[in-house]
């Protein structure tokens, strides 16, 4: 997993737990009696979880447009699920550019433009879709 995605979930987690803790101090110290001091603790616990998962920085770096062009599915077979499984990611920018993976022997395709309608395997010779199967 990307650190940056860590990092991302590690705050949003510190946010939620500061949050509750606020929250659950606050009900607790609401209701006097002897938990007072309980209360107290969980709420002073939670300000210092919210204010610590503000202060994380999130890593906002985005990939490099060369980052982008050669980035490629990991040639690895996918798990038979009842039938040959395959893989397709086209880009969103011009020049369109779609991989497929084939699930069966692992081998990646570069197609220029969209998703075709039909693909067979160049490196097994598995046909793994038909125009008709799609619509």
């Amino acid at each position: 997993m990307n650190k940056g995605v860590q990092m991302q979930y590690l705050r949003q987690n510190l946010l939620i737990a500061g949050l509750l803790c606020i929250v659950i101090g606050g009900a607790i110290g609401a209701g006097g009696s002897a938990l007072l001091p309980f209360g107290i603790t969980i709420g002073i616990l939670g300000i210092g979880l919210f204010l610590w998962g503000f202060s994380t920085k999130i890593n906002e770096a985005e990939w490099t447009q060369e980052e982008i062009d050669a980035w490629r599915p990991k040639a690895d077979p996918l798990p038979e699920a009842g039938r040959v499984m395959y893989r397709v990611d086209t880009t969103l920018y011009e020049p369109k550019m779609t991989t497929v993976l084939c699930g069966a022997c692992g081998h990646v395709a570069e197609v220029e433009g969209g998703r075709p309608n039909s693909f067979e395997c160049g490196g097994c010779g598995v046909e793994l879709w038909e125009a008709s199967e799609e619509e």
